[in-house]
């Protein structure tokens, strides 16, 4: 069996993008580090750098741009070479191409997801991607059904459709786009809906029924009288017999309390500025 070592990396390796870079490796193998070093470094990523942009090539289509791919590859491509040690008798393209592969794999992973999505999802994402393409080719362009994809991938029905939930997840359509080509499409900013005020009005108005109905008669009476009947603090202390300043010190305070037993519920909506 012939040793790795010895072997043309074209006799090795298919592509014509495999240049005869092995005396380049094993003289930065025995040069210290310095710039003669570095400069015969640059000079083989320099020479694989075609099969780079190869690789970087089989991605396109995937919601990044080529140039950016072309980057990470050829970032790859410099790992690679700064990793690769001769003396294991391993071809340069068997180490750099799993290297290559694996840092555009990982950018499409960790860069490019506009919307978070668990590393499970992302799995059934690839396969149901990979059984759909299969299956495109095997019907003649016709777009497989969920059941279809399922059993060629070996996944549920349920597992399809949330794979197929995450095919457009790199890319995300601006609020300001307006879907349809009709004139009487609208911007998606105007379909969003608000915040219905009315809401914590209600949730306040129940937490806050329990509350008025521990209250002292007085008390309950007089907020009665000032909030539902709208009568004046000096007609309130006239008709119970107490001065105006006495009613504006009942309310301040029952208030006040009132207003503490709510903001203590954990049912109550909180407004944050």
């Amino acid at each position: 069996m012939p040793d790795q070592r010895t072997q043309s990396p074209r006799s090795a390796y298919p592509y014509d993008d495999a240049p005869d870079t092995d005396a380049a490796f094993r003289r930065i193998a025995a040069l210290p580090g310095g710039p003669e070093k570095s400069a015969l470094r640059q000079d083989v990523v320099c020479a694989w750098m075609p099969m780079a942009v190869r690789l970087a090539r089989r991605f396109r289509h995937r919601g990044e741009t080529f140039e950016d791919l072309k980057q990470v590859a050829q970032l790859g491509l410099v790992k690679a070479v700064a990793r690769f040690d001769p003396s294991r008798g391993t071809a340069f393209p068997s180490f750099a191409i799993p290297t290559i592969l694996g840092e555009v794999k990982r950018h499409f992973r960790d860069e490019l997801w506009v919307v978070h999505v668990p590393r499970r999802v992302q799995e059934l994402r690839r396969r149901v991607r990979s059984a759909d393409h299969e299956l495109c080719s095997s019907l003649g362009g016709r777009i497989p059904a969920a059941h279809e994809i399922a059993a060629h991938a070996g996944l549920t029905e349920a597992e399809v459709r949330l794979g197929q939930g995450a095919l457009e997840s790199f890319t995300a359509r601006s609020l300001d786009s307006v879907p349809g080509h009709s004139e009487d499409s609208h911007p998606l900013t105007d379909t969003l809906g608000g915040m219905e005020p009315g809401f914590d009005r209600v949730v306040n108005r129940e937490a806050l029924r329990p509350l008025l109905q521990a209250l002292p008669e007085r008390e309950r009476q007089i907020l009665y009288m000032r909030f539902f009947c709208e009568m004046t603090q000096a007609r309130i202390g006239l008709q119970l017999g107490v001065s105006q300043m006495h009613v504006s010190r009942l309310i301040t305070r029952t208030c006040a309390r009132l207003h503490d037993q709510v903001m203590a519920d954990p049912r109550v909506p909180r407004r944050t500025a």
